[in-house]
Formats: C-alpha cells, structure tokens, sequence
C-alpha cells in the first residue's frame, strides 16, 4: 500500500517562525480567518466499551483506493491510532487531527495504554491512566477510546473493532523484543503513516522540568506546596528560600535602579527643555533691548524728538517786520467817588492830575 500523498496534512509539520495562528502557515491548509461557529463538540468521545456494534454485518475491510474516493455516510473508514498520551500536548492533538484527515469519510478509534504495560515496557509516566484517558477523551478529533489498548496489535483486536488502517508516524518503534510493532500491519497494508510535530514531545517537557528543576521546585513552595510532597530535603528547602530572599532582594534593587534611571531621564529631559526655554527668551530680550537701546533703536528717536520740541518751546518764533503797529491807548483816569481827591499817582501822571483838579475847582467856583 502506498502511503497516501494526496492529503496535505500528512506532511503537516509545525514551524516555529509560523505567521498564522499558534503557529500555523498557509502551507498548513488552516485558513487565517474563519466563520465565527461553533466548530468543536459539546461532550467527550465515548469510551468502546459504551458504544455498541452491530457485529451481525460481517466485517470487510474497504482498500485504500475506496476509502479515497469517499465511503457511504453509514459506513466510515475506521482508522486506528494508539499511545500512551501521556502529558498531553499539541504533537498528540496534530498527530490525532491528521488520522482524522486521512479519508473524506473518517471515524478514528484511539487506543491508550493502561499504565501496567507502558511502565514494563516504556517506563516511568507523570500521569495516571485515568488522567491520559480523559485528555484524549477531549481531545476533538477523537470519535471513541480504547482503554487499555494492547501493545501489539492483534488479528483479533483489529476484528473486534473492525478496524480497516491504523494510523501512525513511519518511523519503526522498537519495543517487545520487536524492531517495528507495526510491521505486521505494515504488511497486511493496513498502516496510513503521518508525521511527527517537530521540537515537541512528552520526553522534551520532561527535560525543562528535570533541567530547570530548582525553579519548579521554588515555584511550588511559594504556592504552598511542603517540602515533603515536592521531595525536598531540609537542606534543599532552606537553601531555596534563601535563594528565594535573595532574588527578592535583587528584584528591589533592579526595581530601584530602573526607578532611578526613570528619573535621571526625567531631570535631564526637564533641564534640557529649561535650557531651550531659557535660550529663547534671552534672545527674545536681547532682541528687544537691541531695538531699544540700539543704534537706530526707538529711544535714539524719542531723545530726537524730545530735543527738538524743547528747542522749539526755549525760542518761539518772532513776528514779521513787516506786520504794522499799533499804539497803546491810554488807559481811562480812575476817579474816587465821594471825594475831591484824586488817588495818588505817579509823578508822570502828576501834571494831568493836577489840570483834572484845576478844572473841577472852578466849576465850583462858578456855581
């Protein structure tokens, strides 16, 4: 059987300088926008042992070419994929989507392992088997589990859940005294490869706790984990709240310096707007005392004008020689009522005064 090229998600590898969304490209098939619905399901797959099968139909496999051109509504392409899952993450879920994308009409079974068999022949897993069963049970692109899955696929497993592939990477997994527990299927044509998710793995998450284990272990006592659940020593466990005041301690100091350094900024950003505020207002006075004070300023033509008008007030302008005269008329004689006596007067007046009187005595001589 020749691996099925035609689908696009087979060679789906994740890139990390991905432009689209949690790191998807075009080149992905996943557009950039979608419609806004509601595109997941409600309730998780159900488990092999709650879904009936009508075993009265005899089980016939469909062949790779049928599957392609696209199966009866009622009669999906079972394909198979198994693992133990554990630390769930975004490999196993792209690893899932791209078994549920093989065929146009695709129904995928997925097979956990119980933690008897992945401890003796893989090791040690952070979680439980009920734990890694309810992560692939959310999982959306899962339509039943398998709990308990075997580790080799038997004849009679894959009859019992009618299984026409089993979906899995290409590269041969050596276990159970096997080079590949998947060549037998590979033989029988069953097997539909897809492609691991490159710089992800549950050994890869196992590594950044193990190597930045003080961390980890730091972070959980503050969050109120003891000693004892984190397996701690004493020793340890003094260490790390040292450790812990410690980074406080520089913590404040960085906090400080920053702090400080915002300031400085500050200061010079306000000094330097002072300075050109100051440089423009001096040449703002420098200008205006220039065009007071200056050469040809305004005080130079004040003082002018000022001069000028007090020349013109000291010498007032002389009449003309030829504007004609005219002579003073004598001003009247002042008499004294009630009296024959003349006020004193000057002695240039004193003649005229004196013929005044004459001829006022004789009147009165006449009379």
């Amino acid at each position: 059987m020749e691996p099925p090229t035609s689908s696009r998600l087979n060679s789906r590898k994740r890139r990390k300088d991905g432009s689209g969304p949690n790191g998807a490209t075009e080149l992905d098939g996943i557009p950039s926008k979608m419609s806004r619905r509601s595109l997941g399901l409600r309730e998780p797959a159900p488990f092999s042992d709650e879904v009936e099968i009508d075993y009265s139909k005899p089980y016939i496999r469909v062949t790779y070419e049928e599957a392609m051109r696209g199966t009866p509504v009622d009669r999906p392409v079972r394909v198979y994929a198994d693992g133990i899952f554990d630390l769930f993450h975004s490999g196993h879920a792209r690893a899932l989507m791209q078994a549920k994308n093989l065929f146009p009409n695709t129904y995928l079974i997925v097979g956990v392992c119980s933690d008897e068999l992945t401890h003796n022949f893989k090791g040690f897993t952070v979680m439980n088997e009920n734990e890694r069963y309810d992560a692939v049970q959310h999982c959306r692109y899962v339509d039943e589990v398998v709990r308990n899955a075997p580790w080799t696929l038997t004849p009679e497993f894959l009859a019992e859940h009618r299984i026409d592939f089993v979906a899995h990477d290409d590269i041969p997994y050596s276990s159970a005294g096997s080079d590949d527990v998947y060549k037998h299927i590979k033989e029988a044509g069953m097997f539909a490869p897809t492609q691991r998710t490159e710089g992800i793995s549950t050994s890869d998450i196992i590594t950044r706790i193990v190597r930045d284990y003080d961390v980890y272990a730091r972070r959980n006592l503050q969050r109120g984990y003891t000693a004892k659940e984190l397996n701690v020593s004493f020793i340890n466990e003094k260490k790390y709240h040292l450790q812990e005041r410690v980074d406080k301690v520089k913590k404040r100091v960085k906090d400080v310096e920053e702090k400080s350094k915002e300031f400085v900024q500050k200061v010079e950003e306000k000094s330097i707007d002072l300075i050109q505020k100051w440089e423009e207002k001096s040449r703002e006075f420098i200008g205006n005392f220039l065009e007071m004070f200056g050469p040809e300023g305004a005080l130079k033509h004040m003082l002018k004008e000022g001069k000028g008008r007090m020349l013109q007030a000291i010498s007032p302008k002389q009449s003309p020689s030829s504007s004609p005269t005219h002579d003073r008329s004598p001003s009247p004689s002042f008499r004294w009522p009630f009296s024959t006596k003349t006020p004193p007067s000057s002695p240039a007046n004193r003649s005229r005064n004196e013929s005044a009187v004459t001829y006022d005595i004789s009147e009165d001589e006449e009379d």
